[in-house]
């Protein structure tokens, strides 16, 4: 029976690596075609490696936690022919790869997985990519760390990071790892140990000007004792970049909207009970404020655009990139052509990511191709914030939370009301105060009014 290798698939054009988060099977589970093997995290979507092939996991050649290379060897499969020939139309032997030896009956296991999982741009805040600004280390023994091989040439973005602010050479920090590996606490001893037998020198006066005692930006210190570091995370990596990239490039403007929303908290209590009978989910408020956005950015395509040096960029299609929290992670799903779906169609294909990015299981294609944002900081209590827009996109929109509060009403009557305030980021570039407001008025007015055929569920 042949082997076949199973590698790390290629999750967007410029992933070149992953780390393995969690293996789903052991050696010697039998598999199906498209069972899921593991799952890996890039700097873009954690995903699932399903099998291309049915068969027995003959070896697994990557732990857990290892950053590995896009075509790496992660496991191993051993099939029957017919699956083979059916799972590699382009098979290639693993030899190449450095993964191991051959197996004992000298048949050389043929390659798969790079397309076993789709390969779209996705990068994981909005829909473009961004510099890869990670910086590792040089590879031991000028060796790329992404070939395969020792254990010890592969390491996690702490060490990685940690190499790199010191400048230091991953050969010289001896490894206490398996098979050699080099680990956080190992950079750390070795820091210790060469500012422990550095000895402190003294520097002569110097007469005439002084440079100044405290330098314009301290760098950041090495760890004390107590003190815990966090590993950075891929997807926490490009969330740092993406945020940088936007304030940077972007000149941020931003505006906010009171909206009286007692007519919509009406509507909900009365058709949440036979919705959630119907659909077998609770009915949110967010999906209601997904409809008035589309409905507006329709008037107001201004908003749903991007700023490239050739011109503004005003988008055809309206797909709304959604805000979701995960552990300490934000990733940003897209509904696509959400204009053309009603509040329950909305409701359905949120709950959908909602509950396949909190399990892990978002697909490349699901983060890509948004063209506006909305964030729903109320589910945190929030009453007011400043979002951060999505490059490459030109504004983004931060629902707050439903509360009571006495307000002015016809002829000076103060009455309870349930408002809500809508807060807007806006680049400056693609659009001034009157487009925004404009915007925002639409979006008040809709909700306001609520037409229950336009909304209707």
């Amino acid at each position: 029976m042949p082997i076949i290798d199973v590698v790390m698939p290629k999750l967007g054009e410029s992933v070149t690596e992953g780390r393995l988060v969690r293996w789903l099977v052991r050696p010697g589970d039998t598999v199906e075609a498209y069972a899921p093997l593991c799952e890996v995290e890039t700097d873009k979507v954690t995903a699932e490696v399903p099998s291309t092939a049915a068969g027995t996991v003959e070896a697994i050649l990557v732990a857990e936690g290892d950053v590995v290379a896009v075509g790496t060897p992660i496991a191993r499969l051993r099939v029957r022919e017919a699956e083979a020939s059916a799972a590699l139309p382009s098979a290639a032997p693993a030899g190449a790869a450095g993964s191991g030896a051959p197996p004992a009956d000298g048949a050389a296991p043929a390659r798969v997985g790079q397309g076993a999982v789709p390969t779209a741009s996705v990068p994981a805040i909005g829909a473009t990519e961004a510099r890869d600004g990670r910086g590792a280390a040089p590879p031991a023994s000028g060796r790329s760390e992404r070939g395969g091989g020792s254990l010890r040439g592969r390491y996690s973005p702490a060490v990685r990071r940690l190499l790199a602010e010191h400048g230091l050479d991953p050969a010289a920090v001896p490894g206490t790892g398996a098979h050699g590996r080099v680990t956080r606490k190992d950079v750390l001893a070795y820091l210790k140990r060469r500012a422990d037998a550095t000895p402190a020198t003294v520097e002569s006066p110097v007469h005439g000007p002084t440079a100044s005692v405290h330098p314009p930006h301290e760098a950041a210190r090495a760890p004390f004792d107590g003190d815990v570091v966090l590993p950075i995370t891929a997807v926490r990596r490009r969330i740092a970049e993406r945020m940088v990239e936007s304030k940077r490039t972007a000149p941020h403007a931003w505006m906010m909207v009171e909206v009286d929303a007692t007519r919509l908290v009406r509507y909900r209590k009365a058709v949440m009970g036979a919705f959630e009978t119907r659909e077998g989910f609770r009915l949110t408020y967010l999906p209601f404020f997904l409809r008035a956005v589309t409905l507006a950015l329709r008037e107001h395509p201004r908003l749903n655009a991007s700023w490239t040096d050739e011109g503004i960029v005003l988008r055809k299609d309206i797909h709304l990139s959604i805000a979701v929290a995960h552990d300490d992670a934000l990733y940003v799903p897209v509904i696509p052509h959400a204009d053309a779906l009603s509040v329950v169609g909305l409701a359905r294909a949120l709950h959908d990511l909602v509950e396949r990015t909190r399990a892990g299981r978002l697909r490349p294609d699901d983060v890509a191709g948004g063209t506006f944002t909305v964030n729903n900081t109320g589910a945190f209590g929030s009453v007011l914030s400043m979002p951060i827009i999505n490059p490459p996109q030109a504004a983004i929109l931060s629902i707050e939370a439903i509360v009571k509060r006495p307000v002015v009403v016809d002829e000076g009557t103060i009455a309870i009301r349930d408002m809500v305030n809508l807060t807007l980021s806006l680049d400056h570039r693609v659009m001034d105060g009157a487009a925004a407001g404009a915007f925002l008025q639409t979006v008040k007015r809709l909700i306001e009014t609520f037409d229950e055929a336009t909304f209707a569920v």
